[in-house]
């Protein structure tokens, strides 16, 4: 039986299907009262008392006709980052009198060039049974185990709005063409990558530090508070293969007055370790980058000053003593082809 959850299960999983990390609303039945591409926004649904439309009441999200005969909705999202989907939230924020009563959920895996019509033909498995919704608020489910996706099937019964679709999870790249590259970026998001601890992320995210493309402001950054006491801060990364890191690229774009003085890295091979073990004082971290002067808003290629760690599954970023990076990205080869 699905049964709502708490959204902070999801904390430490990424939205595989943001517009952010690149998912799109590529089909859908009907959007006439607001657009599917709404669905997958980055930023949280607003609400705008007085704005309206030609054809009804402006509403930050996807919403369909009222439905006056037999059937129901649906739209078909394309992943940003292909994988493994653990949690959904079918948010209806703002949607009070116009919510859908249920939806399920469907996932296949499929060329990303795939057209609706091909799509159809999909091998398509549920990840989220029909299941009813709560009107204006951000409804949360665990999904139903399954394997490799790319795209998603959201069915609403019978119409309505929904303003968000949140599809968390871990990314599962293809390894088969990641392994004829000479160098991949062994933390990128993309990759499977996944920041799964951080001292502090009071101003961002940080998750933010292996998403793909170049940042978009401040706010798409790790940034932690500033610092009144000892110590430094500091972010663990999950490679997502083992690997050798043999170059670092340090981008503090838009952070300005508010770059770390200095930061190093180090990484270790601990493919078993719990957090509390990579957290701790006795973890082996070896050293892949010296405490190096760190520039504000600038992208840093680092690879003659880049140590020779040998094979690593995890690395941690430092920061001296606070302050905001905006990507982390940790270029080598793999240890081994994956299997």
């Amino acid at each position: 039986m699905t049964t709502v959850v708490d959204l902070s299960a999801f904390a430490d999983l990424i939205d595989l299907a943001s517009e952010r990390v690149g998912g799109a609303a590529i089909a859908a039945n009907d959007d006439f009262f607001a657009p599917k591409e709404n669905l997958l926004k980055a930023s949280r649904p607003v609400f705008r008392e007085d704005e309206y439309t030609d054809r009804g009441k402006w509403m930050d999200g996807w919403e369909t006709r009222r439905r006056r005969e037999p059937g129901h909705d649906w739209c078909i999202v394309r992943l940003g980052l292909p994988g493994e989907i653990r949690g959904v939230v079918v948010d209806t924020r703002h949607f009070v009198g116009n919510a859908p009563e249920a939806c399920a959920i469907e996932a296949c895996e499929a060329s990303a060039e795939a057209s609706a019509v091909e799509l159809e033909r999909a091998a398509w498995f549920e990840i989220l049974p029909k299941i009813l919704l709560a009107p204006d608020f951000e409804n949360a489910f665990p999904a139903l185990a399954g394997r490799r996706a790319t795209h998603v099937r959201l069915h609403i019964f019978p119409d309505g709005g929904v303003a968000r679709l949140r599809l968390y999870g871990a990314a599962v790249p293809d390894w088969d063409r990641l392994a004829r590259e000479s160098e991949i970026d062994l933390a990128a998001a993309e990759n499977g990558g996944l920041v799964v601890a951080a001292s502090d992320m009071h101003f961002g995210n940080r998750q933010h530090l292996v998403f793909p493309g170049a940042p978009r402001g401040m706010k798409d950054g790790w940034e932690t508070r500033r610092r009144r006491g000892p110590g430094h801060d500091w972010a663990i990364l999950r490679l997502g293969h083992e690997g050798l890191v043999r170059k670092i690229v340090l981008d503090t774009t838009h952070f300005k007055g508010n770059a770390p003085g200095a930061c190093s890295v180090e990484g270790v091979r601990a493919p078993d370790a719990s957090m509390e073990e990579l957290a701790g004082a006795s973890a082996p971290w070896r050293e892949i980058l010296p405490r190096t002067p760190v520039k504000p808003d600038a992208v840093r290629e680092l690879r003659n000053e880049v140590r020779d760690a040998g094979p690593v599954t995890h690395a941690r970023l430092n920061i001296f003593p606070d302050g905001g990076v905006a990507r982390l990205r940790l270029v080598g080869t793999l240890a081994r082809r994956p299997a």
